[in-house]
């Protein structure tokens, strides 16, 4: 049986697929993140289809439950 993670990383690095532009953001815990507005670009971000949310699409990092190896909201 697989071990889940005991730590969930909450910081990640979202890069704008259009203009290339990075910010590191908080990633909510208690909501998926569907929307996020390029700070550079103002273009909005949607989730990549089969992915909950943008963390998921765009970030370094996978949301918390993802990473806690479970379904996103």
């Amino acid at each position: 049986m697989s071990k889940l993670p005991t730590t969930v990383i909450l910081e990640s690095i979202l890069t704008c697929p259009h203009c290339g532009f990075s910010k590191q953001e908080t990633m909510p815990t208690d909501a998926c993140q569907f929307y996020y507005e390029c700070e550079n670009c103002k273009t909005l971000l949607r989730p990549k289809q089969g992915d909950c949310c943008v963390y998921c699409s765009f970030g370094s990092m996978p949301c918390p439950p993802i990473q806690l190896q479970r379904k996103c909201c």
